[in-house]
Formats: C-alpha cells, structure tokens, sequence
C-alpha cells in the first residue's frame, strides 16, 4: 500500500513539475506502481492475502468467543 501511495504522489510532483521529479522520466515515476501490481499478483497467486484473511477472521471470532466467556463470567481459554 505504501508502493501505491507512493507511486501517486510521484505522479502528482511530475504533472505538476515540481522538484526533481519533474526530470525524471516517466518509467522511474510509475516504478512503484509496476512495484505494488507485482506484489499484489504474488500475494494473490501465493494464497498469502487468503491466509491474512482467515488468520483476521479467526482472531475476530476468537475475540468474540472470549467477550461472551468475559459476560457470562468464565475466564477465557489461553491460546494454543
């Protein structure tokens, strides 16, 4: 994410032509898009934003799971 943002201001400086970045060609500028699109193929094609999902997803549950135990009064199970 911080690939893509960065790639968007180096856009904004060059069409504006502000600094040095408004020297610089245009294949350096979209670099850290090129950047950010390689690495959201991998992470699709690696299962590794899946698995950040499902890890999320198990927290959140768990958290749930342990606020009910809290209101009824039982203490929550520890990790395994």
């Amino acid at each position: 994410m911080y690939l893509l943002l960065c790639g968007l201001v180096l856009i904004g400086l060059k069409y504006l032509q502000i600094g040095p970045v408004a020297d610089w060609a245009w294949w350096w500028v979209l670099s850290p898009l090129a950047v950010t699109a390689a690495w959201w193929a991998w992470a699709d094609a690696s299962g590794y934003s899946k698995r950040k999902a499902m890890e999320k997803m198990e927290q959140r549950k768990q958290d749930r799971i342990n606020r009910q135990r809290q209101a009824m009064g039982t203490k929550p199970r520890p990790p395994r």
